[in-house]
């Protein structure tokens, strides 16, 4: 496990509302307020500025006929919890950014910027039988190690968090059993690829995720942009290496892009890079709360690809866990980890 590796650093780095379950439209509203204000919670008097290069852009969904109808049923929900989201038309759409090709697209959600925040309080409870009492901890290219000995663990290591569990004995158990469960986090790889096109979209590209699952976004103001696609369960890439298959843009992400940016037709891949997604297996979704037998260890794990834009409000759920015992700001009890043995999933629709 090496930070350069990890996925923060390696993501594309958006922040949208647009999601399905209200759990997750409010971690987005909350984490981007934080980063918006950043300055009120990370500022050092007679320091510089913190700057974490926050471009707030938008989010544009693009559907086809068949997907219309849940995006529109995700709108509602989304306006609902307070989100600033808009439905566009193709008309709309194309009067709003010319530069783009409609041709296939039924309605576009998009999320311009940060709206109302809802405050929820719920009660939490759990059963102690284990707890960890040290950590081994290991330095880079060494074979020695150390054990700490700790009150608690918050296991956020991404798409290693599996292992990490594994090492605390949870999954151990008899299969069938509570104690048998494993955390259902692995890693996936993702490719993000870099592209110059100096006649592309300018300043008022958002970040676009067409109805082929294709999306791209301008990075800084020299006519870059990033792009990607999330492969099929079946074409999952070896996940043994950071490895870039480059011929992957050509033969699947560049046409879609081109077709929906015609200018993208003359762009110039640059470089690219992979990272990994800590991808939950069981219903790509977060894990956040206690182990309901490790009581001692708290997850912030299995965002599977929207980890970080959630990271400041998980961050603090995760704080009032510790101190308080419960969470007090947003309720987040629908992503524990009993669901795993309930069978019960908590199923997203918007996965990018």
């Amino acid at each position: 496990m090496q930070y350069t590796k990890a996925s923060t650093v390696l993501s594309v780095g958006g922040i949208r509302q647009q999601f399905s379950l209200p759990e997750n439209i409010h971690l987005s509203i909350e984490s981007a307020h934080f980063l918006r204000n950043i300055q009120e919670h990370l500022n050092v008097v007679n320091e510089d500025p913190v700057d974490i290069q926050f471009n707030p852009s938008g989010y544009l969904f693009l559907a086809g006929q068949e997907q219309s109808a849940i995006l529109e049923e995700n709108y509602q929900i989304q306006r609902a919890e307070g989100a600033a989201v808009t439905l566009l038309t193709p008309q709309q759409l194309q009067k709003k950014f010319p530069w783009m090709n409609t041709d296939g697209v039924a309605i576009a959600s998009f999320g311009f910027q940060c709206s109302t925040r809802e405050m929820k309080t719920d009660d939490g409870r759990g059963v102690s039988l284990k707890r960890i009492h040290h950590v081994n901890v290991r330095m880079p290219n060494s074979i020695e190690y150390q054990p700490v000995e700790c009150a608690i663990v918050v296991n956020e290591a991404g798409a290693w968090s599996g292992k990490v569990a594994e090492m605390a004995g949870i999954g151990n158990g008899p299969e069938g059993t509570l104690e048998g469960i494993k955390l259902p986090v692995e890693p996936r790889k993702r490719y993000v690829y870099v592209f110059h096109c100096p006649n592309g979209p300018g300043l008022e590209c958002p970040l676009i995720v067409d109805h082929k699952g294709a999306y791209c976004r301008r990075e800084g103001f020299g006519g870059n942009y990033l792009g990607g696609l999330s492969p099929t369960e079946e074409d999952e890439p070896d996940t043994s290496d950071l490895e870039v298959d480059y011929e992957y843009f050509q033969d699947s992400v560049w046409p879609t892009l081109a077709q929906r940016v015609p200018a993208f037709v003359s762009l110039k891949l640059k470089s690219a890079w992979a990272g990994y997604y800590d991808y939950n297996t069981f219903d790509q979704n977060a894990i956040i709360g206690t182990h309901p037998l490790v009581t001692n260890m708290y997850f912030a794990t299995g965002f599977s690809g929207h980890g970080l834009q959630h990271s400041p409000a998980v961050g603090r759920s995760i704080a009032e866990l510790i101190l308080d015992g419960k969470f007090k700001t947003l309720d987040l009890s629908a992503f524990d980890f009993i669901r795993f043995f309930r069978g019960t999933k908590v199923l997203e629709n918007n996965i990018v």
